[in-house]
């Protein structure tokens, strides 16, 4: 793998952490941001269930935090 293509995984996996804090610690911003992006294009949406929905955003932050740092890791031994 070229240092390029390390360089740009690194700083994607790096976006990902991000990411997955982010959606762990503020989950009802997260939501919220959804909210707002789907009411510009006309759409409206809500949560059946808000604890459910901050549960499931919890996890999802988790998983890509998880990944993402997998992928790091992956990365640094291919080196």
């Amino acid at each position: 793998m070229t240092c390029l293509a390390s360089l740009v995984l690194f700083l994607f996996s790096l976006a990902g952490i991000g990411t997955g804090v982010f959606l762990f610690v503020k989950p009802l911003g997260a939501i919220e941001m959804q909210r707002r992006f789907y009411e510009k294009i006309n759409w409206r949406i809500e949560p059946i269930s808000v604890p459910k929905e901050i549960r499931n955003t919890k996890i999802m932050g988790l998983a890509l935090t998880a990944v993402s740092l997998l992928a790091i890791c992956s990365i640094m031994l291919v080196k």
